[in-house]
């Protein structure tokens, strides 16, 4: 999403009231997730009802909406726009809290070109100078409980991503006891000009997908490389750099050169109404079908904390199948199917989950986790696609 600056013009206030009142109205009525979220609706009523009043321009317009939704810390809940003020929507630095600490957890290695060392299990003690509980509790949301373990990891991951038109300096304690401060902003995240990018090693083929499932060019280029690599003996399929997500269109192509016949991938799960008549469940299976020249060796997936949304299906959907191991660690863990609304009288919408998804097992697909988990530990080599290399050999050793 691109920040573009917003002049300070005067608003309506009775037309962002009727909008809250909108909002809500279909967050109750169709988020899917609203039952599972320790928020106070009564206080989301009430305190952006009392914020009305003081908002003056255009831009405080969009930031009371983004905070209402940041209230339910759920990253699939997004306005579609911001402003040089909204917070970024991720970070190349993942943090867990451990004994009420919030400790680097996960780099974006495959992403970042300039990566300072000895970052995994540094404690984040401060950013920007404030220190880092404080800057949880100074979060602008109101109406959950900051003390909860999973909303205070997400606020720490909301606060490390950070504001676009502000510096995000850490200060970090390392392992080894020694305090530095890291510039976040200093970090070079590289941005792949092409779809995706291949190579083959020792008769494996490796195939990453730069960030491109919602490009449905992919589908073209994804399918030469892979004719060009069918004389392999096994392929690595990284899905790392996915952290955009995409669609099923992509995904659904992409699965459809692995298989024989049609497979189920996923589970879809809602509830619908209409009017005031009863609330009926609805779920359904959603199949993959083959499409084009079969590829038959073995197949494995690597993830991470930057496999986004359609990133994850198509994780779950290999492994649905039944014809590919996934390797790596937690997902971006974006939760649901996500349908796009509007306001009334804002010219932006926004995005609520409104169906939930499953492995075809039955696990939720933000809480799945890789069978063959790799714990990150450093970065001085590649973890996920070491691991990843020798569990395919071993699945090459057994085709045989």
């Amino acid at each position: 999403m691109l920040c573009v600056p917003i002049k300070g013009q005067q608003v309506d206030h009775g037309n962002i009231r009727e909008d809250l009142r909108e909002l809500l109205y279909n967050i109750e009525r169709h988020y899917i997730y609203l039952h599972e979220k320790k928020v106070d609706l009564d206080c989301l009523k009430a305190h952006y009802e009392s914020l009305i009043p003081q908002i003056r321009t255009t831009e405080e317009t969009i930031l009371f909406f983004e905070y209402l939704l940041d209230e339910f810390y759920d990253s699939h809940l997004i306005l579609n726009t911001n402003t040089p003020s909204s917070f970024r929507l991720y970070s190349p630095l993942y943090v867990r809290i451990e004994d009420n600490r919030p400790v680097i957890a996960n780099v974006w290695q495959t992403q970042i070109k300039n990566l300072p060392p000895q970052l995994i299990g540094a404690e984040l003690v401060a950013i920007n100078g404030i220190d880092f509980n404080k800057a949880i509790e100074q979060f602008p949301t109101h109406c959950h409980d900051k003390s909860l373990a999973e909303i205070r990891e997400w606020i720490a991951n909301k606060i490390l991503a950070g504001r676009y038109n502000q510096p995000r300096i850490l200060t970090i304690k390392s392992t080894n006891g020694k305090t530095r401060e890291l510039d976040l902003g200093q970090l070079v995240i590289r941005k792949d000009a092409e779809l995706l990018a291949s190579e083959t090693k020792d008769g494996i083929a490796i195939i990453r997908l730069n960030n491109s499932l919602g490009n449905n060019r992919l589908i073209g280029e994804f399918d030469r490389i892979l004719d060009s690599m069918m004389h392999t003996s096994g392929l690595i399929l990284d899905l790392r750099n996915t952290v955009d997500g995409g669609n099923t269109y992509v995904a659904r192509a992409i699965m459809g050169r692995f298989t024989r016949t049609p497979q189920p991938y996923q589970k879809h799960w809602t509830i619908e109404q209409y009017g005031k008549n009863p609330k009926v469940e609805r779920s359904w299976i959603e199949y993959v079908s083959p499409r084009g020249s079969l590829y038959k060796q073995p197949v494995v997936i690597l993830v991470g904390r930057w496999t986004g949304s359609m990133g994850e299906g198509l994780a779950i959907g290999f492994e649905g199948m039944g014809r590919a191991k996934v390797v790596g660690t937690e997902m971006e863990r974006l939760a649901g199917e996500v349908n796009g609304f509007s306001f009334l009288h804002q010219t932006y919408g926004y995005r609520l989950s409104t169906a939930k998804l499953f492995h075809v097992k039955g696990v939720p697909r933000e809480k799945y986790v890789p069978p063959i988990y790799v714990k990150q530990t450093g970065t001085e080599t590649d973890q996920v696609l070491e691991r990843g290399l020798e569990e395919l050999k071993k699945l090459i050793s057994q085709s045989h």
